[in-house]
């Protein structure tokens, strides 16, 4: 860090009770959004009260240091970057202050669904719904005013703001809303407003031709500032014309915001058209029906669903051109359905345009459609390769009626430039989202941006329409608002100089001093080419040390994959109906999303952060917030592997230092399970033991106040040796190999049995290899890789065998499965290991899929009891649904009810530890307080780290679903008399 940056970094710690980071980590983590632009900040500060961001404007305004106001980071056109402080309201300044019938007052750093969560309990709703409202924050919502596929029913941010609270350039706090032009006597401490009103009114009265001559005729806009609708002949909207300001002219602190009754009924309808051309047809005849929603989705979308979900392989018929997303609310279902019906049959029937339609009046197949709409232009980046579909041009918006012909215009711009694109629109007022494919690695790609941008632009300024309707200026369309305005433009500088006279707010969007292009600020993709003048000095130089991978992979292959994270910011998500990313739940900072991870990963790749960064403290930090969970995986958009990218970043750290003695024990679970079963007098007795406990907290970090499981006295591979199932099996029929997992076999060897008793009762054989070792997913999750290596080179040879033999490989623990099907081939590029990563499966999916060919014995006797299942994530990570669940649904009388509350926050060892003990617990919290519903006389789940949890915050045992099972088939009597115990204590409450 250089001296100003620490000279700053040290003053505003002294000066704010937030956050305060000049590093270079932290930077280069703000120094991209959802954008194609990076800009490197000068700080980053996270303020925690309107105080906070007072004291740093006016610390800024002294300095003369730029300021940007930042939420969730997902701006498409760079609004969120900027070369001096940056203010990330999304940590702290997220409280929901005060809801009245009709209104609702909120800090900027609410996520505009969690808003929405908190009005339904109301029956209300703020309307406008921007496609990333799971992640976007209010703050965002009012900079940008934004609006979404409803506008015609709810239209803008603007519509519903009362007023704001709002600081200005030098730090001055003041609340703003709809003020009057003439006060006679006003207060000493509304003065300044006074002057900004008088000022403002006087502006806008002046020039008020030229704001109506500009006007465009396209029903949405959202270039320059909003001058049109401010002002009255008596009052001034100061809180509606800083909607959509992006930040240039004060800063928002609090906001008063109105709200609607949620509408009682809706119905969502799909047209498909054989072409674009009648889909664009079409959307003429749909709005006299006055749908609140009309989307149009082209073929790549399309095809893309089709290839990601076999829901929309039967949905949308595979000779799509384009597709019409139709909604209609109204306040009964007859209505809604009726009107619906109308607009198809008129669009598919009548006008003959559309070739089938589909309606959707059920909530669920609603949100198929809609997810249809809004969760597909993410999952473009899924797309490999270095050519992506790129934001750059995607908001312009056009008169809807000129819509047909403006698409065949498009298209030729496209071809002229000779490059393809998605289209996605809100097209029943005008909005179209254009994203071409471009690979910003390639010059000649790069040269094509300003290219068609502009064409783009003639085209849509000539049938009046704006160059940004919904997404802002930002970087992107900065360079363009003179071209859209003209004469205007001098009165959007007049404007920036009564607010922000300094120019130190957001400088660059909007009004900009200098000239800027839209290749000024580009993401890099790629390690920077070494200046010419400079190679006889670098000849000279020592040479820099490479970057040893400790994975198999290349450092190419890992720059690909860092460089896939496009930076929506899905995975800032706090919803429960989605997993990612745990820990970004309990603590939204942006090092713990995902996305941060990517980005830390690739500015080391491409040479922007130096490689020395990798092995450091900093960086370990950042990546044990990564608990492998693989939620973010499975639900990124784009697919990213930030597992694979934490697990090599692990390694760089344990490779160049180390392990602390606490990592060291718990990466070696299996080795400490080992003696703890030998000596499980003695072990037993320690975890029973406070002054033990207080001990082992002090010497190894293992949470005090953690229940952790007893240790058995005889592990299941005794068991087994015992039963001689470790002597392979002479049957040539079904039969599987158990692998069994440091849980099951030092900790509830009973699991093993049951195993071994419920597949024997349905004919198969099982067979426990001798020489088997444990799979190492606890030393892998944190990064020790040589061990694992080791392991996998024992166990691969021996499974691989097993299978060439006729065995199918078995395991009781989801975290087993994954490390054999997934993190082996991870470790070495190997035949085997594929052979084994293929023929491996979870229990409970092996026996599932026995019932669905009808192997599967059903001579189950009842079970009398009401169970929470909880489905762990490394199970889902394996992509098989839920069979534990699917099959106590089989026994009569089990009531099953999967709780779904995110991830169990135990994570493998990270709830162990006692720095991650309160965390683990707040992530589980959602999972711990359902289980203490006195309706549940158990908890179930197949994985025993979430059981370890489960089981801390609920006086009631969890169960693996295979005990349940072999309960049932009358195998093991012993757990029928704790269940039926917990049953007659339900029934006597």
């Amino acid at each position: 860090m250089d001296q100003n940056r620490q000279r700053i970094q040290d003053d505003l710690r002294g000066l704010l009770r937030g956050d305060v980071f000049c590093d270079d980590i932290h930077l280069q983590l703000y120094a991209s959004d959802a954008s194609i632009y990076q800009i490197k900040p000068l700080g980053i500060v996270r303020p925690r009260s309107t105080s906070d961001v007072a004291v740093c404007l006016n610390y800024a305004a002294a300095q003369q240091i730029p300021i940007t106001a930042r939420g969730a980071g997902t701006g498409l056109a760079g609004e969120s970057l900027g070369e001096g402080l940056v203010l990330d309201f999304s940590r702290y300044m997220r409280r929901i202050l005060a809801t009245d019938p009709a209104s609702v007052r909120v800090q900027p750093g609410v996520v505009l669904s969690r808003l929405n969560e908190h009005l339904a309990r109301f029956g209300q709703l703020f309307g406008p719904d921007p496609a990333m409202s799971r992640v976007t924050t209010m703050g965002s919502v009012i900079s940008i005013d934004a609006s979404g596929s409803r506008w015609m029913q709810y239209g803008s941010a603007r519509r519903h703001i009362e007023s704001l609270q709002i600081v200005l350039a030098d730090g001055e706090v003041m609340e703003v809303g709809r003020e009057p032009l003439f006060e006679t006597d006003p207060k000493p401490e509304d003065l300044r407003k006074r002057q900004l009103v008088d000022a403002v009114a006087d502006l806008l009265s002046r020039r008020q031709r030229l704001i109506e001559r500009y006007a465009p005729r396209a029903l949405v806009n959202q270039c320059g500032y909003q001058l049109s609708d401010v002002l009255t002949d008596t009052h001034l909207d100061l809180a509606r014309l800083l909607c959509g300001s992006e930040g240039t002219l004060a800063i928002v602190t609090e906001a008063t915001l109105t709200t609607e009754p949620i509408s009682p009924f809706r119905g969502v309808g799909l047209l498909f058209f054989d072409s674009l051309e009648n889909a664009s047809l079409a959307v003429q005849e749909i709005l006299p029906f006055k749908p609140t929603a009309c989307d149009l989705l082209d073929r790549r979308h399309l095809s893309l669903a089709r290839e990601a979900d076999v829901c929309y392989e039967l949905l949308v018929p595979g000779a799509t051109e384009a597709l019409l997303l139709v909604e209609h609310a109204g306040a009964t279902k007859q209505e809604v359905r009726e009107r619906l019906i109308q607009t198809t049959d008129h669009v598919r029937r009548k006008r003959r345009l559309a070739f089938d339609t589909h309606v959707a009046f059920d909530l669920r197949d609603q949100e198929i459609c809609w997810q249809l709409a809004r969760g597909v232009t993410p999952t473009l980046h899924r797309l490999k390769g270095a050519t992506r579909p790129l934001a750059f041009i995607e908001d312009v918006a056009v008169p809807p009626d000129v819509l047909p012909d403006f698409l065949v215009q498009l298209q030729n711009i496209l071809k002229r430039h000779q490059v393809t694109a998605t289209l996605y629109g809100h097209v029943g007022h005008g909005q179209l989202h254009v994203r071409p494919f471009l690979d910003l690695s390639n010059e000649e790609d790069v040269s094509k941006l300003t290219g068609l941008a502009e064409d783009l632009y003639r085209e849509t300024l000539a049938v009046g329409g704006t160059i940004s309707g919904e997404h802002g200026d930002g970087i992107s369309r900065t360079p363009f608002i003179r071209e859209q305005y003209g004469e205007l433009y001098s009165v959007f500088a007049e404007l920036k100089q009564i607010f922000d006279p300094l120019g130190i707010l957001n400088p660059g969007k909007i009004v900009s001093v200098e000239t800027s292009t839209m290749q000024q600020y580009l993401r890099p993709t790629k390690s920077p080419e070494v200046p010419a003048e400079s190679e006889a000095e670098i000849a000279t130089a020592p040479p820099k040390k490479p970057i040893e991978l400790q994975l198999n992979w290349s450092l190419a292959q890992l720059t690909e994959e860092a460089a896939s994270c496009n930076g929506c910011g899905s995975c800032r998500s706090q919803q429960f109906d989605v997993r990612m990313c745990p820990i970004f739940k309990v603590a939204p900072a942006e090092e713990a999303s995902p996305r941060a991870k990517a980005n830390l990963l690739r500015a080391i790749a491409v040479g922007e952060l130096s490689s020395e960064y990798l092995p450091s403290e900093d960086v370990k930090q950042i990546a044990d917030l990564c608990i492998h969970c693989h939620q973010c995986r499975l639900e990124c958009p784009a697919n990213v592997d930030i597992p694979r990218l934490m697990i090599e970043t692990k390694s760089q750290y344990v490779t160049n230092n180390g392990l602390r003695p606490s990592d060291w024990i718990l990466s070696r679970l299996d080795w400490v399970s080992s003696w703890g079963s030998t000596l499980s007098p003695v072990s037993n007795w320690v975890i029973g033991n406070r002054t033990m406990r207080w001990l082992l907290e002090k010497s190894f970090g293992i949470a005090r106040g953690r229940k952790l499981p007893r240790f058995a006295p005889r592990s299941f591979m005794r068991w087994a040796t015992r039963r001689k199932l470790t002597r392979p099996t002479r049957r040539s029929d079904q039969k599987v190999l158990y692998f069994v997992d440091t849980y099951a076999n030092y900790v509830d060897p009973k699991l093993g049995e049951a195993l071994v008793s419920v597949f024997e009762h349905n004919g198969v054989a099982v067979y426990v290899h001798p020489q088997q070792r444990s799979s190492g997913m606890a030393m892998y999750s944190m990064g020790v890789l040589d061990p694992v290596r080791r392991l996998a080179e024992h166990n691969i040879p021996l499974l691989a065998e097993a299978v060439r033999q006729g065995y199918q490989i078995v395991v009781t623990e989801p975290s087993t499965a994954l490390c054999l099907t997934h993190e082996y081939l991870t470790l070495m590029d190997d035949e085997d290991a594929r052979l084994v990563a293929e023929n491996t499966t979870e229990a409970c999916h092996y026996l599932w899929k026995m019932h669905l060919q009808g192997k599967l014995q059903l001579d189950l006797k009842p079970v009398n009891a009401s169970l929470a299942y909880h489905m762990p994530c490394h199970l889902k990570a394996l992509q098989v649904g839920s069979p534990g669940e699917n099959l106590l649904r089989l026994i009569s009388g089990l009531q099953v009810q999967r709780v779904e509350k995110g991830c169990s926050g135990m994570a493998g060892t990270y709830g162990l530890k006692k720095e991650n003990f309160r965390t683990s617990l707040r992530a589980g919290w959602g999972l711990i307080s359902s289980l203490r519903d006195p309706t549940f006389v158990a908890g179930t789940t197949e994985c025993g780290a979430c059981k370890m949890q489960m089981e801390q915050g609920a006086a009631k045992p969890t169960v693996h679903p295979l005990k349940i099972l072999s309960l049932s088939y009358g195998l093991m009597p012993e757990l029928a008399a704790s269940l039926s115990a917990r049953s007659e204590e339900l029934y006597v409450s």
